[in-house]
């Protein structure tokens, strides 16, 4: 069928649009798919070599890559300035973003220690550690403009994070693996090793960072092409990318189901996504930040890229499939959180004139 044009709007356009408006059904398709038909994303979440060159590809790495590429393309760069001259907002949402997992991390732990888990919790928490160590999902953004919150301090945020995540994702994470037990501390030492050599400025900086490039570089015209073409691409990828993840995930679980780890992990994700939001509104109000800057620091604390943690556990623990089960359950959990922060945020519309009185 033919896509009309309407309004100068192009097939990519309407494509663009038909997704985002049925991205939530589509993730949903998603997680059956990956429970009905789990192999081809258990074969797709395997490094393959690529013919006649020999060099890996990751298949998760190269999704998430382009769907970070994509969030760079669409920065509005010039609204950044307004930073500059209001700074406060920024500056406490990176900070929070940085502090609250060492923060909640450790009470999680402290509670989780007296179950009757028994590695007293500790895959839990080092999901969750892998988590809340993520720079600001991009995705924010989005929600930052559907509850018409303060975009320039969103993007900022975004930004900001991924930038300094080279530094900051090994930082906590060996900040917070002593809290660990069992065999969890080993288990997360190649995860460690792949963040010191590079994880996070090959598979997160670099990609944004290239998508900006592109924005400042690309006059206007052939911009335009591009983000009308990227953004859907991208926006398929990441449906695919939660397929391969979910594959991990629910297929191992399938194959040797854990029933408490089937309550534990979406439990263990609602608490440290609601303490995560609890924090960046707490301190929106101890701040005194207008509504729009207190929205997007409330969604900068709670929203962390689950993508990129999944893609690292996909990577580095591909013998503990069963961690992805909670990142999932925090990817879920952290929109609804999100979408709850946008409603109590987004303008009411004014009443109605009165009906007039019946004669």
């Amino acid at each position: 069928m033919t896509i009309p044009h309407s309004h100068g709007r192009t097939r990519a356009d309407h494509a663009t649009d038909w997704l985002r408006h049925r991205l939530g059904r589509a993730v949903a398709l998603a997680y059956l798919a990956a429970v009905l038909l789990p192999g081809p994303g258990r074969w797709l979440r395997h490094a393959h070599t690529l013919a006649g060159t020999g060099l890996p590809l990751h298949t998760a790495s190269i999704l998430l890559s382009l769907v970070l590429f994509s969030a760079g393309l669409q920065v509005p760069v010039r609204a950044l300035g307004r930073l500059l001259r209001r700074p406060r907002a920024l500056l406490a949402g990176l900070i929070l973003h940085l502090a609250a997992p060492l923060l909640i991390i450790p009470l999680v732990a402290f509670v989780l220690r007296r179950s009757p888990d028994a590695d007293g919790g500790s895959g839990l928490v080092t999901a969750m550690i892998l988590i809340v160590a993520m720079p600001v999902a991009a995705g924010a953004t989005v929600w930052t403009g559907k509850g018409q919150g303060d975009q320039p301090t969103m993007v900022g945020l975004v930004l900001a994070s991924t930038l300094v995540s080279p530094l900051t994702i090994p930082a906590t994470v060996g900040a917070l693996a002593p809290l660990l037990s069992g065999g969890y501390p080993d288990a997360l030492g190649p995860a460690r090793d792949t963040m010191n050599s590079g994880f996070a400025f090959t598979q997160v900086v670099l990609p944004c960072a290239a998508g900006l490039m592109c924005r400042l570089a690309l006059p206007t015209r052939l911009l335009d092409g591009a983000v009308r073409w990227v953004v859907p691409v991208a926006l398929a990828g990441s449906v695919v990318l939660t397929y391969v993840n979910a594959s991990g995930a629910l297929g191992a679980f399938l194959a040797h189901p854990r029933p408490l780890l089937l309550i534990a992990a979406p439990v263990v994700a609602a608490v440290v996504c609601a303490l995560s939001f609890a924090v960046g509104r707490l301190a929106a109000r101890v701040l005194r930040l207008d509504a729009p800057a207190a929205s997007s620091l409330t969604l900068a604390c709670g929203m962390n890229n689950s993508s990129a943690s999944a893609v690292l556990i996909t990577t580095t623990l591909p013998d503990k499939p069963h961690l992805l089960l909670p990142v999932l359950a925090y990817g879920l959990l952290q929109k609804t959180a999100a979408n709850r922060v946008v409603r109590m945020t987004r303008p009411q519309r004014p009443p109605g004139p009165p009906c007039p009185a019946s004669s």
